[in-house]
């Protein structure tokens, strides 16, 4: 499947999970390119980029279902021009319905994390996506070694509990 992310989402019951730990994502993304030159979403709908309306269907949709979405970043301070994009349409992703949170790197370094991002699926199931090193997506990977599943879910919920939510997270 072309969209693994979205073939989990439907399949997805109770929780669909989402660890972020890169400070920049796709670097070549005209929308960033946009941004960098000025463009704000100013909590404006009307200004998100074309591909969001599908993103944000699949988050309605998802969570009518009685799905819980939560999306933890991990970030360095100062954070880079990506991650103040990424803050500044964020606004969306929890107007669809998604529980946001945000850590700094710092405060999570005594935690044990798993090597890439990933979605945990109704703990059962995890989708790795694995970058280049400038932040291109490479390949993704299903797991459901149980032992694998434990480490990420674990890892998840220690970032969650130590991350400040969207609505008070200011980028440093």
């Amino acid at each position: 499947m072309k969209y693994p992310v979205r073939e989990g989402l439907a399949k997805a019951q109770r929780s669909a999970v989402h660890l972020e730990m890169r400070d920049s994502y796709t670097p070549d993304d005209p929308e960033f390119a946009r941004w960098r030159a000025g463009h704000r979403y100013g909590n404006d709908p009307e200004k998100l980029p074309d591909w969001w309306g599908s993103w944000r269907d699949l988050v309605t949709e998802t969570t009518a279902r009685g799905v819980v979405m939560r999306r933890a970043r991990i970030v360095s301070e100062p954070v880079t021009d990506y991650i103040r994009y990424e803050h500044d349409l964020t606004f969306a992703n929890v107007a669809a319905g998604e529980l946001v949170r945000w850590l700094p790197r710092r405060k999570a370094a005594d935690l044990a994390l798993p090597g890439t991002d990933l979605w945990l699926f109704d703990g059962s199931s995890v989708l790795f996506t694995f970058f280049s090193g400038i932040g291109e997506v490479v390949d993704r990977e299903w797991c459901t070694e149980p032992a694998v599943v434990g480490l990420v879910s674990s890892a998840f919920e220690a970032v969650w509990a130590r991350a400040t939510p969207h609505e008070e997270y200011k980028p440093v």
